[in-house]
């Protein structure tokens, strides 16, 4: 894949929150606005890619609706059947986990049918390659399921699981560490690919069987760390951690820290915030643990073990970042098939595009609205106008919602929808952007603790967004371009409207209103013109003829 370069070739990623830049992205505002690919039949071949995943403790079907380049569940199940557990005593799949796991693959291959899935990629992992029996396993559910089984080894596993980290971050460069039953696997990523892949048997199934204690386990996971140490160096700002005893971990994270927005994708964690839970988690009791936080009873099991592992890699890798990806092999396996173009593209933009072609009543009309307010963000950087056109093509989408509900409505569309490349101060920020495009008082009170995430700074810029496309979405029904021209000078403190003679009836009392209350958050004076010299490439430079109204 030809992906986006690192602006400084550092291990260390751009983040997008509205203040940092976020590599990879579009230098310039109008490289948005790249051809559409989700109509193309190479694309529309990915709205259906299934996958079934046959894991050591899990066994679980997603299909994807994958042509908007940001993967959408159109189906997700999983059943923990445990195929890995005692494995490394016995050298076996467990029994009760085989006939759980075939159980689920019959049923998971009727639902195919029924979905009419051409698609369909099953593969299995760490038990499968490594027991006795998994090769009479195999057969036999090929033999059920008329599909290939892919058992694939773990250097493959660890290669799909970045490609899946990749799909939701092209920008993503460190270390990627996922944690299965039986194994976990480490990958190196940055500008866009997967470098060194390497294995080990770190699963908690395997390290239920460990000897010697704490003591002993300590030693043991420390001593295969440091041989992966070797194997795939170090000097990794960030960590990307994908698997659920990850996830479990997580989300412990967020329940002591209080932490109030409860996505997991691209939630970020300190080694002093991880340490401080992981020592919360053994003083706790795990059944109220599990009781606060929803964590199935299987999966809680195993976190113990897993805080082992990850304290250790604390200390072995020494990353100053550590993410979470919710993506991970199963998303590998979409990115496997996505042509070159669409691996490229920004998968929040190409996620928000997709939305407003299919739910928007105007699709096409969130490019104009973003041309329309450019002039007010002349020198803003790129991860800003980013967010910035993922709010414009996102301003409609939620038009059914009763209008009572409408702004509470896009405040979660954007703060707890699956969208990739978009972390949590970036949701945010969209979310307070998309309320007040439809909401004129404040911050109800359930988004407070939320919104705390962001800085005063942060808050006021999403508002004035928010006021923007309030303004710029009902001033004119055919494009707010064909109507008039915004014209922002902050030195001097002016928001200006250049009217069409044509149009100025449309600048009556309610949008008057709209204009005044952007021009209020801006805190800066307007000035309203008509220009006879108007076009749609832009008002006349100085020579305006008459005002409509100024103050």
């Amino acid at each position: 894949m030809d992906g986006p370069a690192l602006d400084d070739g550092s291990h260390g990623p751009a983040r997008s929150t509205p203040n940092a830049s976020r590599a990879g992205a579009p230098k310039s505002a109008t490289a948005f606005f790249e051809r559409p690919l989700f109509n193309d039949p190479a694309i529309r071949a990915l709205e259906q890619v299934g996958v079934i995943d046959v894991g050591s403790n899990s066994v679980r079907m997603v299909v994807f609706d994958g042509a908007a380049r940001s993967p959408a569940y159109f189906f997700n199940e999983k059943v923990l059947c445990g195929l890995g557990r005692g494995l490394a005593t016995t050298g076996a799949l467990n029994p009760e986990g085989r006939v759980r796991a075939m159980a689920a693959i019959r049923r998971f291959t009727l639902l195919a049918k029924g979905m009419n899935l051409q698609n369909l990629t099953m593969v299995a992992t760490a038990a499968m390659r490594e027991a006795t029996d998994g090769p009479a396993f195999q057969a036999e559910v090929e033999a059920a399921t008329k599909l290939r089984m892919l058992v694939i080894d773990g250097t493959e596993e660890a290669r799909l699981s970045a490609q899946g980290v990749l799909t939701g971050w092209p920008e993503a460069a460190g270390l990627v560490c996922d944690i299965g039953g039986s194994s976990m696997e480490l990958a190196e990523i940055s500008e866009g690919t997967v470098h060194r892949c390497v294995t080990s048997p770190l699963g908690p199934f395997r390290l239920q069987q460990v000897k010697g204690g704490k003591k002993g386990m300590k030693t043991h996971v420390s001593n295969i760390l440091k041989d992966l140490r070797e194997q795939i160096g170090t000097h990794y700002d960030a960590l990307y951690l994908v698997g659920g005893s990850w996830r479990a971990l997580a989300r412990l994270d967020m329940e002591r820290r209080g932490y109030p927005l409860t996505v997991l994708h691209e939630y970020e964690m300190t080694p002093k915030s991880i340490r401080k839970t992981l020592d919360w988690i053994a003083d706790n009791d795990l059944k109220a643990l599990r009781a606060a936080t929803s964590i199935s009873a299987e999966r809680i099991s195993l976190v113990p073990l897993a805080a082992v592992v990850l304290r250790q890699m604390l200390a072995v890798f020494r990353p100053r970042h550590i993410y979470i990806s919710s993506y991970g092999i199963r998303e590998g396996i979409l990115y496997d098939q996505m042509p070159d173009v669409l691996r490229s593209r920004d998968p929040l933009i190409e996620a928000c595009r997709f939305s407003e072609h299919t739910n928007a009543r105007m699709p096409g009309f969130g490019r104009k609205l973003f041309n329309f307010l450019l002039p007010l963000y002349k020198s803003a950087p790129t991860a800003k106008l980013r967010l910035m056109k993922a709010a414009c093509l996102l301003h409609d989408v939620n038009w059914r919602a009763h209008p009572d509900y409408r702004a509470q409505a896009c405040f979660d569309t954007a703060t707890r929808a699956n969208l990739g490349g978009l972390d949590h101060k970036g949701r945010i920020y969209l979310g307070l952007a998309l309320m007040y495009r439809y909401k004129t008082s404040g911050i109800e009170d359930r988004m407070v603790a939320v919104s705390k995430l962001l800085s005063d700074d942060e808050i006021r810029e999403a508002q004035m967004l928010g006021r923007a496309m309030r303004f710029g979405a009902m001033f004119s029904m055919d494009g707010p371009e064909n109507a008039g021209e915004l014209r922002f000078f902050p030195k001097k403190r002016v928001l200006e409207l250049v009217l069409r003679p044509q149009t100025q009836a449309l600048f009556s009392e309610v949008a008057e209103a709209r204009f005044s209350s952007l021009a209020k958050v801006l805190d800066v004076k307007t000035i309203v013109r008509v220009s006879r010299n108007y076009s749609s490439s832009g008002a006349s430079g100085s020579g305006g003829e008459g005002g409509a109204g100024s103050s």
